[in-house]
């Protein structure tokens, strides 16, 4: 273990906007620590199955406390342990996706949803959240170049909207920690951005 401990970028954003990408752009320039939720644990895998498939009929509470479960186990597991070992850690998903997606898209309790994902969380919050924002409209032409698509992308226009203003609104109460990146743009025009974000927030 070192005396400094590392640091958490994560990447936020709706559907098809690149988010995995960036992830592991940046994590392979920083030699860094790629991860993502839901899904980077052995139980994590089983709940992304049953989470994303749209056949699983799953009540919105339980689907947030599905949710809230597997980020539970991915900070025991994966993102704490690299942390104190003085490990970077980038992220695909994280926090600030409950709050947009149950909390705003979901149009659950906000006070609850923020409730739930700290104790989720156990305190440990990023030191940078990368917002890759694109709208719904353009993000659903991406989505049905897809074989296969998930639950979220598959719900409504209203949904997704609800989504984007809820991350909009979550970047502008802590614009510290938020930077928002415009993602209809080519990979490596965002990625520039990524990084000079990244550069200038933590010096990287």
């Amino acid at each position: 273990m070192t005396n400094q401990e590392g640091r958490l970028v994560t990447f936020e954003g709706g559907e098809s906007v690149g988010k995995s990408t960036q992830a592991a752009l940046l994590a392979a320039q920083r030699e860094a620590l790629l991860t993502f939720e839901p899904g980077d644990t052995e139980l994590g895998g089983e709940l992304r199955r049953l989470l994303l498939s749209p056949e699983f009929r799953i009540t919105w509470r339980s689907e947030a406390l599905l949710m809230a479960a597997d980020r539970a186990q991915h900070v025991e597991e994966v993102i704490r342990p690299a942390l104190l070992e003085g490990t970077d850690v980038v992220c695909d998903r994280y926090a600030e996706s409950f709050l947009a997606y149950q909390g705003f898209g979901r149009e659950l309790d906000l006070d609850f949803v923020r409730s739930l994902t700290n104790w989720a969380t156990g305190g440990i919050r990023s030191d940078l959240v990368l917002l890759l924002d694109i709208s719904p409209e353009r993000a659903r032409v991406r989505t049905t170049m897809r074989q296969k698509v998930d639950r979220f992308e598959v719900l409504g226009l209203d949904f997704h909207l609800r989504v984007r203003e809820g991350y909009k609104a979550l970047a502008a109460e802590d614009s510290d920690r938020w930077v928002v990146i415009d993602a209809d743009r080519p990979p490596n025009a965002v990625s520039e951005s990524v990084w000079r974000a990244v550069s200038e927030r933590l010096g990287w």
